[in-house]
């Protein structure tokens, strides 16, 4: 293995604190190949009047003018061939170039002690076996602000799905009439008429578990509504895998693809599945992002506090959004199921916002929960305490106020910053009233934040729909929009509620008039947004 012949210089932001419960996993076998990601600088900064405004760019824009310098392309791959690495692909709109070599041939040029181990695996089913690293990694002084990610050595899951079942399997709501498939859903949150999302595409991230055509077949039967396109795409060896995950991530694709199906079945969907590694959720949504026919709207239901991820990573994926932003894509997240504490038993005692619903380049999707019996809407924030769980919702500590929240009453971040807001819009998610959808042969019951971010999307698709047939161009990236001053009345104000689900932070947040970091703006009017993108 060649030794490195460039000195090694500390990459700012790649610094991973030690996880609980970690135990040895037996010997790390250095021979083993592997691939990393890394994320390069952009050859210039892409104005806020782009991913703020009316502009929208091509692939081959964003790529010329504010994707990787073609000498910095050359400058890695030159350097890290030298040091007997392979480069296996360069995405130079997306900034990306995929490295391979051993993991001890990558370990020593990025200067990472790796160990193998054994860790809690997300939702606390069981644990799983990965790479893990602690400290610092470094580049070879070369690449020294050039390359401002390395990702992958570590590849502990970097993310949980968010979606809740019911405490007692929805029975009780079911019986009472407070659950729904989710076109009701649709219907209740005034989709527009005459749409269901034909010629558009919504991208999903999904990382880990499957769908099965014949799940498809009968839940879309029973609704009376033909099965709409979906298809799955492999991310960095992810794929469509049924049954692997019974009761972790095949919930969340079940939800996310029977909740867009539903609620906008003329949509073709395209399932991006990836490893549940933070190389893999940003190679997801940067394919995704730069894929032809480009999405309207991109589909994430997974995350987990800011504090949970590298400085890089968070860095690297807020970039990759911004890139859909000026792409014209809006990316709806889930902004979790821990309330404003966003991490459930393990609370800290601090409040966290959730990422990457907290970036300003994603429409954080909020939670509530919903009764409408005979028509009347009865809706409030959804709290159902630390067992149940709450709508995700505060203000981050990594990001600023967007300029689109300048006039929202944003409060200040846990320290003290003018930090951006979570969520933006809010959804039915409190699995008491949540959704019923089909996963492996049994119809069941599924709530969470995880529900609204494909809501959102399939709503974003039957606007765009019309749009494009009245004026020929798309909505493009909606946050700006939403927040404009003759926005109001587009949403319904949740007023109701609070999402502390520790009973320490005092009813912090509540709801009120206006924004709040418990509901956002509120529930959208179909039809009313559908008036206000298009005008």
């Amino acid at each position: 293995m060649p030794e490195p012949s460039h000195p090694l210089v500390q990459l700012a932001g790649s610094e991973r604190a030690p996880l609980a419960d970690v135990t040895s996993a037996g010997q790390l076998d250095t021979s083993e190949r592997a691939e990393l990601t890394l994320v390069l600088r952009r050859r210039a900064e892409i104005p806020a009047d782009i991913v703020e405004g009316p502009t929208v760019l091509t692939s081959d824009q964003l790529a010329e003018q504010y994707g990787a310098d073609p000498a910095d392309v050359d400058l890695v791959r030159q350097t890290l061939t030298g040091l007997g690495l392979e480069i296996t692909a360069v995405y130079p709109a997306s900034r990306r170039i995929k490295v391979a070599g051993t993991l001890g041939q990558l370990s020593s040029v990025f200067g990472a002690e790796l160990r193998q181990v054994s860790s809690p695996a997300p939702k606390g089913h069981g644990t799983v076996t990965h790479r893990y690293r602690e400290g610092w990694l470094s580049v070879p002084a070369p690449l020294d602000g050039v390359v401002l990610a390395v990702l992958g050595l570590d590849n502990r899951p970097q993310a949980r799905p968010h979606f809740r079942a019911p405490r007692d399997g929805g029975a009780a709501a079911a019986a009472q009439g407070q659950t729904y498939p989710p076109n009701q859903v649709a219907s209740i949150y005034q989709f527009p008429a005459g749409t269901t999302g034909a010629g558009q595409t919504i991208a999903v991230i999904e990382l880990g578990g499957g769908y099965s055509d014949s799940d498809l077949d009968t839940y879309f039967g029973g609704l009376g509504i033909p099965v709409p396109s979906v298809t799955a795409a492999s991310v960095d060896g992810g794929s469509n895998a049924p049954g692997s995950d019974p009761n972790g991530a095949d919930v969340e694709v079940a939800l996310d693809v029977d909740v867009i199906g539903a609620a906008a079945p003329g949509a073709a969907q395209v399932v991006y599945f990836a490893p549940n590694s933070d190389s893999g959720f940003i190679d997801a949504i940067s394919e995704a992002a730069q894929a032809s026919p480009a999405p309207i709207a991109i589909s994430i239901s997974w995350g987990q506090s800011e504090d949970s991820w590298t400085a890089q990573g968070r860095i690297a994926m807020d970039a990759a959004m911004a890139d859909a932003a000026a792409l014209g894509i809006t990316v709806c997240v889930a902004s979790g199921d821990n309330g404003s504490a966003d991490m459930g038993q393990d609370w800290d005692g601090v409040p966290h916002a959730d990422f990457p619903a907290s970036s300003p380049f994603a429409l954080a999707c909020g939670g509530t929960n919903l009764k409408a019996p005979n028509g009347h809407i009865n809706e409030e924030v959804w709290n159902g305490g630390l067992q149940g769980g709450a709508g995700g919702g505060g203000v981050s500590v990594v990001f600023a106020q967007p300029k689109y929240q300048a006039h929202a009453r944003v409060p200040k971040s846990p320290t003290h910053q003018h930090g951006r807001g979570v969520p933006d819009i809010s959804g039915d998610a409190d699995p008491a009233t949540g959704y019923r959808i089909f996963l492996n042969g049994v119809g069941t019951t599924i709530g969470g934040t995880s529900a609204v971010a494909p809501l959102m999307a399939g709503l974003i698709a039957r606007i765009n729909e019309a749009t494009i047939k009245k004026f020929g161009k798309t909505v493009g990236f909606i946050n700006p929009l939403i927040y404009a001053s003759h926005a109001q009345g587009v949403f319904r104000d949740i007023t109701a509620g609070n999402n502390d689900i520790t009973g320490d932070l005092h009813g912090m947040y509540k709801a009120g008039p206006g924004w709040d970091p418990c509901s956002g703006l509120g529930v959208p009017d179909g039809a009313a947004l559908q008036n206000l993108l298009a005008a």
